[in-house]
């Protein structure tokens, strides 16, 4: 099983609930969702441990966001392409996407991952240059990852 099934599996993204995800309700509720788990994490500063409050809010919204809307009227938008090309990618071994794009999603993954730790690392330590460093580049690698599963959306539909 992939690393990707096993994620899917935590947000119960099977069958129709990858439609639902592909709501670009979804996609973007939860995209804009890490501003404020940076402010709830930072707010310990102020809050003690009061700050828990939103930091669970804020992964409970995490993890039920992707079921909780309903599905897309269309899917003719980057949001819902980019969600149907995970789902595709995920599902690789069974329906295998091609090769050129393997390197890259790697690399992406990477820097997804890396700038994710600078991010912790900035918010552990309350530093606001290694925070907003991380965050930008967390978006922008994630941005650009959606962009390649939009890619991978495509060619997947020209095949079928």
């Amino acid at each position: 099983m992939t690393l990707e099934k096993r994620i899917a599996k935590i947000f119960k993204l099977d069958g129709d609930n990858w439609l639902k995800h592909a709501n670009p309700w979804s996609i973007w509720t939860r995209f804009a969702t890490l501003p404020f788990l940076m402010v709830a994490i930072w707010s310990r500063v102020w809050f003690g441990w009061y700050c828990l409050i939103p930091i669970i809010i804020l992964i409970i919204w995490l993890l039920i966001n992707p079921t909780l809307f309903k599905k897309p009227t269309s899917l003719d938008n980057w949001g819902s392409k980019s969600v149907l090309g995970e789902k595709y990618w995920s599902n690789r071994k069974e329906n295998p996407v091609a090769k050129h794009h393997h390197r890259p999603v790697l690399i992406l993954t990477i820097i997804q991952t890396l700038s994710g730790v600078v991010l912790m690392v900035g918010l552990w330590k309350l530093d606001p240059f290694l925070t907003v460093l991380g965050a930008i580049c967390v978006y922008l690698s994630k941005m650009w990852f959606l962009d390649r599963m939009v890619w991978i959306h495509s060619e997947m539909q020209e095949k079928q």
